[in-house]
């Protein structure tokens, strides 16, 4: 066994890597390779290093190195250390069990369909039917379906670096070191990723090609204000649901030897009304569900908290978020959202804000909801239309929504 890192054959199976996945192919080549002993396996930090153990290069198969070059970079891809970092903020999660969860949620979502057609699956590969979870959800919701116990006790070493969870390791480089990528250049391999999935999808499992839809869709000012309307929800006055001693109050420190709970504050619930009518174009349908699983993530992918009502002249069925591609865009006649925010605000639990996909061809509720209400519009053209001949104008959204052009 030899003492340095065999690079030869780490990067023999890089290229097979490559070979078998050739969409990945520009991430892959993007990784810079540090040779580290502190590393149990091979693990990578948010600058698109990899750190590689010698030893496990040595005992490791081509075909196996092959399979754990496409894991890793798939943490970096889907931007697990980023989105691992915001759900620990918003649900408290501390500690090194918590980011060893997100670590084991996070490869659930890479692993259940990387496999195989010419790539090997490596061995201690963890995928959702190891913790008998099924298959296709993403890390935030891996994370409320398990706990550390009799399926994990296995996994403690597993660890794919701060790039998996957000964590720092002892072993990294930090962001000003040599050979890291910069923010722009990590958004460019993303791109030319999603740009090759998008351009001939192929056989492409269908969890790269939902992550290409959502990564080649340019970011929107929109999602920016949707969050800060959430937010603002979530701190209002009532939104407090239970107590928990997972983040003890600072009032404790005013009570010695005594630890207070904290109250611990629940997503705001959402509903989003898409307008289905005949005006709005499929591609701005499916621009919609893009904002809707946007929408969830800014909940912190509380999907239970995030329904979904299709509606034209008439509100359709009220759909719970389970996918946003599964959820039936009925409709195809007139406009008249108004029915939309009665059937939303009929809902109970009541929501606490309702967000409205819209090109704005429609009349408004007269008075304001008893809640948020954001409006997304589809640009426009004035042009003139067989309604406008009959001396039809629509409404502008009324100023108590909050407006923002989508596109």
């Amino acid at each position: 066994m030899s003492g340095r890192l065999d690079r030869d054959k780490l990067f023999a199976a890089r290229l097979h890597a490559a070979r078998a996945r050739p969409y990945l192919a520009t991430a892959l080549f993007a990784l810079h390779t540090v040779e580290s002993r502190r590393v149990p396996t091979m693990a990578v930090d948010p600058h698109w290093r990899c750190y590689v153990s010698p030893v496990f290069v040595d005992r490791t198969p081509v075909e196996e190195l092959a399979g754990v070059w496409v894991h890793e970079v798939s943490h970096l891809l889907r931007d697990h250390h980023g989105r691992s970092d915001r759900v620990a903020r918003e649900r408290g999660l501390t500690g090194p069990g918590e980011r060893l969860r997100m670590n084991i949620a996070a490869d659930c979502e890479i692993n259940d369909d990387i496999y195989g057609d010419g790539l090997a699956r490596p061995e201690g590969a963890v995928d959702p039917a190891l913790l008998k979870l099924p298959d296709g959800e993403l890390m935030e919701d891996y994370l409320r379906m398990f706990q550390l116990g009799p399926y994990t006790q296995g996994l403690v070493w597993l660890d794919c670096g701060s790039g998996a969870d957000g964590s720092q390791r002892e072993w990294d480089h930090g962001p000003d070191d040599a050979h890291g990528l910069s923010p722009q250049e990590r958004d460019a391999v993303r791109f030319r990723v999603a740009q090759g999935i998008t351009g001939r999808p192929g056989d492409t499992p269908s969890g790269w090609r939902r992550w290409a839809q959502e990564a080649f869709h340019p970011p929107q000012p929109w999602r920016d204000l949707l969050g800060a309307a959430v937010r603002s929800a979530a701190a209002s006055a009532g939104a407090g649901e239970d107590y928990t001693y997972g983040r003890p109050s600072r009032r404790s420190a005013s009570v010695p030897g005594a630890v207070l709970p904290s109250l611990r504050r629940r997503p705001p619930r959402v509903s989003v009304v898409i307008d289905t009518s005949g005006s709005v174009s499929d591609a701005e349908l499916g621009s919609a569900l893009l904002e809707v699983a946007a929408i969830g993530r800014a909940v912190g992918g509380r999907r239970d908290m995030v329904t979904v009502l299709p509606c034209d002249a008439a509100a359709q069925v009220v759909h719970p978020l389970c996918r946003a591609e599964g959820i039936p865009l009925l409709g195809g006649g007139g406009t008249d959202l108004r029915a939309g925010f009665a059937a939303a605000l009929r809902a109970r639990p009541r929501p606490d804000v309702v967000v409205v996909l819209t090109d704005g061809q429609t009349p408004w509720p007269s008075s304001r909801p008893p809640c948020r209400t954001v409006v997304g519009l589809f640009p426009r053209q004035r042009t003139r239309s067989w309604e406008q001949e009959d001396e039809y104008e629509p409404d502008s959204p009324p100023d108590w929504a909050r407006v923002v052009v989508i596109g």
